[in-house]
This record gives C-alpha cells, structure tokens and sequence, in this order.
C-alpha cells in the first residue's frame, strides 16, 4: 500500500541527512567536476551523480594569474555544484572540494579560494593539492577501479596543466612526481603554431631532466595505469579505429578492453597530425570539446609511452575525484579497505560502462530500496551478506539491456550478464544467479520450479523467490513513483514493513498526485506477490519534510 501522508513534524528541518551520500570537486586545469556517490559501510561506493563544466582556466597559464572572466565562470559553476549537493543532501564535512596544476601555480590561488568557498557556501573547505599529492590521488583513483591493487603500477595522469606519475603496490605509493606538461598548456605553448617537433623535444626534455626516467626503471613495474580523460579518449578512439578511413562504430561496449596499445597510439597521433580537413572534421566530430586539446595530449602520452618502454595501458575510468571520496570514506568509516572488493568493483565498472548516466541514477536508488527492504528481512529470513551483494549487483544491472533498444530488454540484460566475463572473482552460478535475478526484475514472476533456475544450488533457488521479490518491487516503486528520495528507511510497522521515503514538499508534491493512480499500477501487483512470498505487507510511506519560515 502506499501512505499519502506528509509527516509535518519535523520543524526547521529541510530534509534528512543522506548518510550514505560522499561528494567530490575536482577544480581541473581544463574543466571542474562534480562527483556524487552511494557508499555502504562495507568497502564500496557507486556514483549516483556526475556533472562536468569546461571552465579551461590552464588559458590563463601565460598571465601566471586567473583572469576575472575565467574566474567569474569558475565561481558560476561552483554555485551550481552546490546547487545540486544540496539537492542530494551531501554535507560539506562530506565534500571533498581540490584543486589542481591551473589553481597551484596561479598568482592569485589564495584570492580565488576564497572566492571559491564563498561561492560554495558555509561550511566547504577548499584544499590546494601539491604535485605529489595530485600523483599519489591519482593512483589510488585507479586501484578503485581496476582489479590491479597487488600488482606493481605505474600510474600515469594526464591533466590540462600538469602530468602525474606514481608507482606504487597494494595501495603504498613509492614514487611519485608531477611534471608540468599538460595537454592545455602545450596546446597554448606550441601547438598553436603548428610546432609539433618542438613540442616533442620539450617533453622529452622536461621528462629526462626529471629524473623519472631513471626511477621508473629502478622500481619497474608490472602494469601501466592511464587515469584521466584524455587517456580514456584515446582508448576509446583506438576501441573505434579512429585512424580508418571509415571507422567503427560500435554500441555495444561490452566488447571494450579499456587498453590502449603504443601500436594504436601511434595511428592515432599520425591521423591526428594530418592537416587534411576531412581528418580535422573528424577529429571536431569525435572528440567534441576535447578536440582543441587532444593532439598535444595524444603527442605526450605517445612521448611517455617510448621513454618509459610502455607496451600496452589498462585505463581507469575512476582518477581524482573517485579517491578524494575513498579518502573521506577512509575517515568516516575506521575499518574502510583502500583495495575495495574486487568482486563489487566489477560489478559497478559493467553497470557504469553499459548504464547511461540516467540509467544508472535509477539503478542506484533501486539499489538503495532493496537494501533497505532486504535488511528488514534479514534475519527472520536468515539471508546473509552474499545474498545482498547478488540482490543489489542485480539492481545495477537490471536495465543495461536497454543498450540494444526496450523490447525484451531484460533477455538481453541476462545474455550480456552471462556473456560479458566481466564479473571478476564470482563463480559460474553466482554470475547466473546475478543474471537470473536481473533478467526476472519484470515480466511473469518465475515459481519454484521455472525451468532457468532448475540448475541453481537448492540454497540459491530457495533465496531466490525471496530476492527476485525484493528487486521486483524495488523496480516498481522506482518506475512508479519517480521518487527523488535519497535516504530511504524500513521499519517494521503493524505485522508488516514500512519503507519510508524522504523528501521536501516540492519534490513529492507531483509524486502525491500519482498516489491514487497506484492503485492499478505495477507496483501494487508487486505488493502483492511481496505479501505472497513473505507472508507480510510492505508499505510504501511518503514522509514529506518542509520548513517553517
């Protein structure tokens, strides 16, 4: 059933806390990014939200100070990143706010901070980062996504200001530095001219004269990491053959190694040098607002690449903004792991590759329903932890079949599950109790003795039911409800479950109109099977906060 009623007693209050709720603010060289999370105490996080403004302050690197125009764009932005922390409930003492190389080498770095956190309001702090704690960030970005936190890493960042190298190993840093070479600056600095050889030898230079040459090959490494968007765009442009005349499109990104090799660096930076207007055209058309940049970042890496004896990189969609996070879950929560389960990780880089970022908002909150419902049921049902780590796997997962189109979606959603030999660390049956549970989050509700789940462990089938019943509903009320709600609870109430849903006036009042078309609704049918599986209601509750002026 759903509770119309608006709970007034709260006074004061705007809305609750959102204690699962982590944010970061990366103030780049070439763009400012905002990065919000779902965390669990339980070593992992997902992002719920993520929102990126071209602000490109390394233009003003030549002045050695931030313009009053790029500064006004700067402040313009920040305001509405705490727009949107507001409207997801994330605290300051929750926001890590960092700046970087543009910010650093500045003149004027301590006037913009301060007209930084005004513009962010009571209560943020904005941390300047050295070179060295930019490196050392970076790496553990990476170790967040990639299933390399025992092995020895080279780590390798690619800014609009500045480029950051890091070796390290389970997570310990043993060298670190950041060079200024970033792919804004050497755009300004040589580029515009056309001066690709002199822009070569002043890599090379910059690199010799470092010394890491010389670290690189003391410490060795096993693996090499590329962390930053420029590195993840050419991967991607080497994923669609970017150099052919006539390319590859691809839509499926199932397929995707996310490894960039020297061999198809080089083809990349060939095409990209060219002066031919087609290939101009083309790079405009790929590579969008990073196109005016993408040359002297393609040049440096492919600089990086045959100094340090690179071969092939493994890239990390998850850099700064993800370990900035790590390190604020890392002193909220005592016992928080730096290496966070591999086996989760993998199932948040396939839900956030194969998820667009609508998709995977929704997904979050469907995650965030069930756990609550799941916890309610625990112990009465003696479900343990594996089988909320299945449910919740499954709520990321559910909808990435969309990817091939709506009809029958969540077929496609079971194949690309099975199929796709991305769930590292899970066994043959865990992986298609996943699949099973997402490809069943819709459509007839399976019984005992539905002929997909007769090859399950009798364990798993008998937690089955209960599982594909949580995510159904979860599904529903998703679907239906439209909710913003970012804290759900549940509590027992009257034999039954209560599952309240928070929000301010505003964002429920349109949620209160759809109230009474729920009751032929998707989500009453679920209710129904609910109460059919575990032998008790559950309860939707509307719990509206507002203020008193």
């Amino acid at each position: 059933m759903i509770d119309k009623s608006i709970d007034r007693s709260m006074g004061s209050a705007l809305s609750p806390p959102s204690s699962y709720h982590f944010a970061s603010i990366d103030m780049g060289t070439n763009s400012f990014k905002l990065l919000i999370i779902r965390a669990f105490p339980d070593d992992v996080f997902f992002p719920v939200h993520r929102h990126k403004e071209a602000v490109v302050l390394g233009r003003d690197a030549a002045a050695g100070a931030i313009s009053p125009q790029s500064q006004a764009l700067a402040l313009q932005s920040l305001g509405s990143f705490s727009r949107i922390l507001q409207t997801h409930n994330v605290i300051p003492s929750r926001t890590a706010c960092l700046a970087t190389s543009a910010i650093r080498e500045a003149s004027n770095k301590g006037e913009f901070v301060a007209a930084a956190e005004e513009a962010l309001g009571l209560g943020f702090h904005v941390r300047v980062l050295s070179g060295e704690e930019e490196a050392e960030l970076a790496y553990k970005g990476a170790i967040q996504f990639l299933p390399v936190y025992e092995k020895l890493i080279l780590n390798v960042d690619i800014g609009g200001g500045s480029t950051e190298f890091t070796i390290g190993k389970r997570g310990e840093v043993l060298y670190c530095t950041s060079l200024k070479l970033g792919h804004v600056t050497l755009t300004q600095e040589s580029l515009e001219h056309g001066e690709f050889l002199k822009l070569r030898e002043h890599i090379v230079s910059a690199v010799e004269k470092s010394g890491l040459v010389h670290k690189v090959k003391q410490f060795g490494f096993e693996v090499a990491v590329g962390s930053s968007g420029t590195i993840r765009e050419l991967e991607k442009a080497e994923f669609c053959g970017y150099w052919l005349d006539d390319g590859i499109a691809p839509n499926w990104e199932l397929k995707r190694q996310w490894r960039l090799s020297r061999r198809g660096l080089t083809s990349i930076v060939e095409r990209l040098c060219c002066a031919d207007e087609k290939w101009k055209e083309k790079r405009d058309r790929f590579f969008g607002k990073r196109s005016e940049f993408i040359l002297a970042g393609a040049i440096l890496l492919e600089e990086i690449f045959n100094l340090l004896g690179i071969e092939e990189m493994d890239v990390s969609k998850y850099a700064l903004g993800e370990a900035a996070i790590a390190d604020t879950l890392s002193k909220v929560y005592s016992d928080y792991a730096s290496n966070a389960n591999v086996r989760w990780q993998s199932v948040i880089r396939l839900a956030t590759r194969l998820n667009s970022k609508k998709q995977m908002r929704a997904a979050a909150q469907c995650a965030g329903f069930a756990r609550e419902i799941f916890e309610g049921l625990r112990k009465e049902y003696e479900l343990c932890g594996k089988d909320l780590e299945y449910l919740q796997a499954a709520c990321l997962l559910h909808g990435i079949g969309l990817l091939n189109g709506r009809k029958g979606y969540h077929k496609q959603t079971y194949h690309m599950i099975m199929d796709s030999d991305k769930l590292h660390g899970y066994e043959f049956q865990e992986v298609k109790f996943i699949a099973l549970l997402a490809k069943h989050h819709r459509k007839k509700f399976p019984g005992p003795d539905h002929a997909s789940l007769q090859d399950l462990p009798e364990e798993m089938k008998e937690n089955f039911r209960f599982l594909c019943s949580i995510i159904r509903v979860s599904v529903a009320l998703r679907q239906d409800l439209l909710t913003t709600s970012q804290n759900p609870e549940c509590s027992y109430a009257n034999e039954g479950l209560d599952l309240l849903l928070h929000g301010s006036i505003n964002e429920l009042s349109s949620l209160l109109e759809m109230v009474c078309p729920l009751e032929e609704s998707r989500t009453k049918e679920e209710l129904m099977n609910f109460r059919k599986v575990f032998k008790r209601d559950l309860s939707a509750v509307v719990k509206g906060l507002v203020s008193v002026d």
